[in-house]
């Protein structure tokens, strides 16, 4: 009589979790070959082999009204995803971690062991949160090598997988190689000097700093005088792309490019960027283009924000590192003025120095996180 499959239950609710679903299901798979993976995921997921408990779109909500609207539909998916998963070996929640963190404690009171794979920001605000996460989960897995340290405090499993970004890409690879590499194989001109913007996507972000970046862009053309000077915004959503021209309208002296190629391969092709922090100042980072970093916000935001922040820097670069890689300017700073004299400070710098700094970082980062947390699934399964 033949063992039964390992039974993996598995939920992600946006784009990005499907990805990161895809590819340790892909890595759990090639570790056992008898396995069935259930639970909630995109179309990524579904074409790895999961058999899906419920759509992902249920899942889409947006702002504050919508969420408070939909809590009845979301609560009974919650209570009818628990039943369904305390039949399997282990669960993993793949980031979205509001619901998926309420789904694993639930789950974890019934037996089964779960896991969360990216770890929320608790290493930068709202600290409190740990407690709960250590209540929901036996494990954690954290994209970021300073990110266990808040749970091992606390005495709770947390495992540095590595970023799947990092992945991606060679480290070795020079910027120089990079740029003339994708230029080619997207049309842009190799006598171009090309400012890459980075505004954001939600509307509040495009609010605060699509114009400022702009207004940057206008006054760093007229300090580089560059005859062939070219910006570009990466824009991964093509909705917004209408909005966004409409705003570049206002700026006629620029030669603004709204392009739905993939944002590293924009920041490669790039001699500087200017980049609202979050992510893009780790894609940045790993295309080894020199950055200016910005964030604005409501003042009331920053306020409640500031209140629970436990960390001096806002680039990933420069927490990564420990200190000031790339400058940094929050609110009032970030003025057109000083977000321009600080890229055209960046296109003057050692660029090898800067470079040598972003390939050490990379380094650390690329860890084949895939497998790195198919081994922590797997390993919990194999403690029960």
């Amino acid at each position: 009589m033949s063992a039964k499959p390992l039974k993996i239950g598995i939920v992600a609710g946006e784009a990005s979790g499907d990805l990161l679903g895809s590819s340790l299901m892909t890595a759990i798979s090639e570790r056992t070959s008898d396995v069935e993976f259930v639970g909630v995921g995109g179309d990524t997921m579904l074409a790895s082999g999961l058999t899906s408990l419920a759509d992902m779109n249920h899942f889409a909500v947006n702002g504050f009204v919508d969420p408070l609207l939909r809590v009845g539909s979301l609560y009974r998916l919650l209570r009818f995803l628990v039943r369904e998963l305390s039949t399997t070996d282990v669960v993993v929640g793949v980031d979205f971690n509001v619901f998926n963190l309420l789904l694993e404690r639930r789950i974890r009171m019934r037996g089964v062991p779960t896991a969360h794979y990216v770890s929320p920001s608790v290493y930068a605000w709202r600290r409190g949160r740990v407690k709960r996460i250590g209540n929901a989960v036996d494990v954690i897995m954290t994209l970021f090598p300073f990110e266990t340290k808040v749970y091992d405090e606390r005495n709770i499993k947390a495992v540095f997988v590595g970023h799947p970004t990092a992945d991606r890409f060679n480290p070795d690879e020079d910027k120089s190689s990079l740029m003339s590499r994708t230029r080619t194989a997207n049309g842009w001109s190799e006598e171009s000097l090309i400012l890459c913007l980075m505004p954001g996507s939600r509307g509040s972000e495009i609010g605060f700093h699509f114009e400022l970046f702009l207004e940057a862009a206008r006054t760093l053309q007229e300090q580089v005088r560059h005859p062939r000077f070219e910006v570009i915004v990466a824009a991964r959503h093509p909705e917004v792309h209408l909005s966004w021209r409409n705003m570049c309208a206002s700026f006629p002296s620029l030669n603004v490019e709204i392009s739905s190629v993939d944002a590293t391969e924009v920041l490669a092709a790039s001699d500087v960027a200017l980049v609202k922090s979050g992510t893009s100042t780790l894609e940045a980072m790993l295309m080894k283009t020199p950055m200016v970093v910005a964030y604005r916000m409501g003042s009331l935001t920053v306020k409640i924000v500031r209140s629970m922040m436990y960390i001096d820097h806002i680039a990933l670069p420069n927490i990564l590192a420990n200190k000031t890689l790339v400058p940094e300017f929050v609110q009032n700073d970030a003025t057109p003025q000083n977000l321009a004299t600080a890229l055209f400070e960046q296109l003057n710098r050692d660029d090898i120095t800067l470079s040598d700094e972003f390939t050490s970082l990379h380094r650390s980062l690329k860890q084949n996180a895939a497998s790195r947390a198919a081994e922590t699934v797997l390993s919990l399964v194999e403690s029960r």
